[in-house]
């Protein structure tokens, strides 16, 4: 299997498009993390993504018969990109299935490269689903963003670069994994040339489809993915790419958000590029897995995938950065409601560096405060300050990896109300395009009382909704079929430590 990989690798002539991007050391990191690390740059390919060279090497297999029906592909973005180019270099009539919930600059980019864009339905799944209706209707040639040969042997001109840069050992390779094509081109290569160094799968914890199926020996089909990664949010690996990785892959590491967000920035502080959540997702991995082995000493090299990041979503990243890094802890602490508490509390964090205080009066209450504080030791130094609280009478919730908290309640802290009775808290996602807000609202009827309500558009495709509503426990049951048939996904909150310490009557 390997040597059909690799002879389609060496033949594959990306270079028509794409650039041999630099192995760029990244001296900030591996001062940091005392490894050297070495980051491959394909954010700086003419589209900002890999996805161009596997595009553009599929393509450019097609016969003269299939080039004149024209292609299309089903993509949310870089694979759109890269096959728009792709089919322009080549004179191809090209058309793209997008997701209505594409960012804008995707979809305008896809357009100045060429290509038609058809914008259908809330996500992949339905975009794709039209596409294979226009492939039978108008007989266009499909290309695949990940699931054919030609496609992952041109992802694999990545490795092939890579390991012509750094010639001197390395202890393991880190690759972004989504539906499976970089990776399998990558770890096709690096075992057949140099087998001793470990290939690393890297996913987002709720996007873990590589992980799964390496567990079962088998594709499964994720129940729902996060789509904070979008470049990397797929429910089931590709089928070719599996046949490869089960047998060239060392293992999988999984990676919250708060990671991700921490490894853009780390990215940023050594090359001044700002990566795409899923182009930072082999920083991010590389960095649990130093961390996790108390590897020292050692070559390790990754792939910034990508770069095609709205920027309304940087507000989102930087919020996140600091947790991420370890470097914030935020608490929620209950202080006496008289004088002197704030100065006494103040001085309990031992000159610390406080990067957030929220607190609102509320007559005939303890004073709950949402209370960032800047840590240095990460997990270590947040356990220490939550026990040095609580040894000095403090009650204490550490809310760092509390969602809601970080999402939502850190922004509307002080709104207790204590005229509202039979409150049920919900949290919901929903397609974030033009109008959207509006129509979930008109969606929920009129019946139940909304009694509190906080939304928040940080650039991401889908909307986050935190939501009180008056619901006695006998119509709750009720409500919640209600919310079955409008469709969107939520959960009830309603216990949430947060929500119970700031907001609840």
């Amino acid at each position: 299997m390997l040597n059909k990989y690799i002879k389609k690798i060496l033949d594959a002539r990306v270079y028509d498009v794409a650039i041999e991007s630099p192995l760029t050391h990244a001296a900030a990191l591996s001062s940091r993390f005392d490894n050297k690390i070495y980051l491959k740059r394909e954010d700086l390919q003419p589209v900002f993504s890999f996805k161009l060279r596997g595009a553009y090497n599929c393509v450019r297999q097609l016969s003269e018969s299939e080039r004149s029906k024209g292609v299309i592909a089903a993509s949310a973005g870089n694979h759109a990109q890269g096959l728009a180019l792709a089919a322009s270099k080549l004179g191809i009539k090209a058309t793209i299935v997008m997701p209505r919930t594409t960012p804008e600059i995707k979809v305008n980019s896809v357009r100045g490269r060429g290509a038609k864009v058809i914008l259908v339905g809330d996500t992949f799944d339905e975009a794709s689903e039209h596409a294979r209706q226009l492939v039978k209707e108008k007989g266009l040639i499909y290309i695949p963003p990940y699931d054919d040969e030609d496609v992952i042997a041109g992802q694999g001109t990545v490795a092939m670069e890579m390991l012509k840069q750094h010639t001197s050992s390395a202890h393991a390779v880190f690759v972004p994994v989504g539906g499976g094509g970089l990776i399998a081109g990558m770890a096709a290569y690096i075992k057949y040339v140099r087998p001793e160094i470990k290939v690393i799968g890297v996913e987002p914890e709720d996007a873990a489809c590589l992980k799964a199926a390496l567990k079962r020996n088998r594709r499964v089909i994720l129940d729902e993915v996060g789509i904070f990664a979008d470049g990397v949010a797929v429910k089931q690996i590709g089928r070719l790419p599996f046949e490869v990785a089960k047998d060239c892959v060392d293992e999988v590491v999984t990676v919250t958000t708060d990671e991700i967000c921490a490894a853009i920035k780390d990215i940023f502080d050594d090359t001044r590029a700002i990566a795409e959540p899923a182009g930072a997702i082999g920083v991010a991995g590389l960095k649990r897995y130093v961390e996790e082995r108390n590897i020292r000493g050692e070559n390790l090299l990754t792939v910034v995938s990508g770069a095609n990041v709205n920027f309304d979503r940087l507000r989102y990243i930087s919020e996140r950065t600091e947790i991420g890094e370890k470097r914030e802890a935020v608490f929620g602490v209950t202080l006496p409601e008289k004088p002197g508490s704030y100065k006494k509390f103040i001085q309990a964090l031992h000159k610390r560096n406080i990067t957030e205080f929220n607190y609102r009066y509320a007559e005939g209450y303890d004073a709950q405060v949402f209370v960032g504080v800047q840590i240095s030791e990460g997990d270590t130094e947040r356990e220490q300050i939550v026990a040095e609280l609580g040894q000095q009478g403090y009650r204490v919730e550490d809310m760092t990896d509390n969602e809601v908290a970080k999402l939502h309640i850190r922004h509307m802290v002080g709104g207790r109300s204590s005229g509202v009775g039979s409150e049920k808290v919900y949290r919901f996602e929903f397609p974030e395009r033009p109008g959207s807000l509006m129509r979930f609202l008109s969606s929920l009827g009129t019946k139940w009382n909304i009694s509190m309500f906080h939304y928040r558009n940080h650039g991401a495709a889908y909307s986050r909704v935190l939501m009180g509503v008056q619901v006695e426990d006998s119509e709750q049951k009720k409500f919640e079929k209600m919310l079955d048939g409008v469709g969107f996904r939520y959960s009830e909150e309603t216990q949430n430590p947060a929500y119970r310490m700031f907001l609840s009557a």
